[in-house]
């Protein structure tokens, strides 16, 4: 025989009486451990492939298994895989303290007591803290705590983070400006050119968000410009002149309406005409969020804006072929908006000698326009109502009697009793 065909069955011979040995290894209930020997497995009915269950050994970081790992895991890696699990320990049992944080507890009942409209009065310090220090810094090395009920505010961090928090617990629970008092007021002129008498009378101020433009003016001066514009007649206001909101607190002043669409459509084979519309919703005017804090001196105040415009400007009809067997050539209508939106998330920081004024610029007015029957009875094309959303914020001094509402059917006035991740 030729050497090489000698060669080729001899090793042919050795591979498969390997495969059958292994086989029969298999089959005899013994498992193949690499290359150090054989052993016999634990008695199970697991099927292979099973992943193994942890005891509650697992979180100390000693894992016990059963059944027994499978013995595919080589041969079939994508069986084999399995999900690790982080190592969880007991720990020392001792809050760490290598950058010297200290625990601290602070009183904060004469803030939370006086507070009626809110079930959890707690969290408007914990949002001003968390606002003031940033969120990382309490997620993040040193380690660091941050809790509170209605009575205690409970920190553990560095004595340079606890000097931060004491300084705005006490801003909350000062008696001086417990019932200090600012006042709002939201404007829409057409007409931007009210900048052109009003300019000299204002300091401007930064502003980073995009298109939104701030100053500062002595209330005197501010009295002045609202006599001015209220004598024009593009002038429009969004709430009740004497809208007010107390230090400490937060406001939410909104004329949001709902509007109803067809977004799309479902398909019902069963019914005719095999499809329903499937509906949508979108959320149409003006919200305005307003938090203030007075320092301790009551001499300047810090303040949280959030304003949010939303105008549908007009609804795209779209046709969708939804052929069925009765009607081969039915089509349905869908409607896709086209919107206008603004957003303002900003802190300002002013004397409380001085009134806040900002401007959104000319943007999707916040309310449904005054009607003009002569225009309106006429077909012409009317594109979206534009204008000039103006800012007021004034400090009123303390207020000893109660602050109204100013609720009416088109504006709603509440607190805020929900937080929302990102907002700080």
């Amino acid at each position: 025989m030729h050497p090489r065909i000698a060669t080729f069955v001899s090793f042919t011979l050795l591979a498969t009486t390997s495969t059958y040995s292994q086989q029969a290894a298999l089959d005899s209930g013994v498992e193949r451990l690499g290359a150090s020997g054989w052993r016999a497995p634990q008695e199970t009915s697991a099927t292979a492939g099973e992943r193994p269950r942890y005891t509650a050994d697992a979180r100390n970081s000693t894992v016990s298994e059963s059944p027994v790992t499978p013995t595919t895991e080589a041969s079939s890696p994508v069986a084999g895989l399995r999900a690790t699990r982080a190592q969880v320990t007991k720990g020392s049992g001792t809050l760490p303290n290598e950058h010297g944080q200290v625990w601290r507890e602070y009183d904060i009942s004469p803030y939370s007591l006086r507070i009626q409209n809110s079930s959890h009065p707690e969290q408007g310090i914990v949002d001003w803290i968390l606002r003031e220090t940033g969120y990382e810094a309490w997620h993040s090395t040193p380690v660091g705590l941050l809790s509170a009920d209605e009575r205690v505010l409970r920190v553990y961090h560095t004595p340079q983070m606890q000097a931060v928090v004491a300084d705005i617990v006490d801003r909350f629970v000062n008696s001086l400006a417990e019932n200090h008092g600012f006042g709002l007021r939201i404007i829409t002129i057409q007409n931007p050119n009210w900048r052109t008498r009003a300019l000299p009378l204002m300091t401007p101020i930064p502003v980073q968000s995009p298109g939104v433009q701030g100053w500062m003016m002595a209330k005197e001066d501010a009295a002045l410009l609202m006599a001015d514009l209220k004598r024009r007649t593009d002038y429009r206001e969004h709430n009740p002149p004497h809208q007010m909101v107390r230090n400490g607190e937060s406001l939410v002043v909104s004329s949001m309406k709902a509007r109803s669409y067809t977004k799309g459509i479902v398909r019902t084979d069963q019914t005719w005409p095999g499809y329903q519309p499937e509906l949508g919703q979108l959320d149409e005017g003006f919200s305005l969020e307003f938090s203030p804090l007075l320092a301790l001196d009551t001499k300047t105040v810090d303040a949280v804006v959030k304003v949010r415009l939303a105008q549908v400007e007009k609804m795209l009809s779209v046709k969708l072929e939804v052929p069925s067997t009765i009607a081969p050539n039915q089509r349905a209508e869908c409607q896709v908006p086209q919107m206008t939106m603004v957003q303002l998330h900003e802190r300002f920081r002013w004397p409380t000698d001085q009134v806040l004024l900002l401007s959104m610029g000319v943007v999707a007015t916040p309310g449904p326009s005054k009607p003009n029957l002569l225009t309106d009875a006429l077909p012409l094309p009317k594109n979206p109502p534009r204008a000039d959303a103006l800012l007021f914020v004034e400090s009123r001094g303390p207020v000893t009697a109660n602050l109204p509402s100013g609720a009416s059917p088109t504006l709603t006035t509440s607190r805020i009793d929900q937080t929302y991740h990102g907002r700080y």
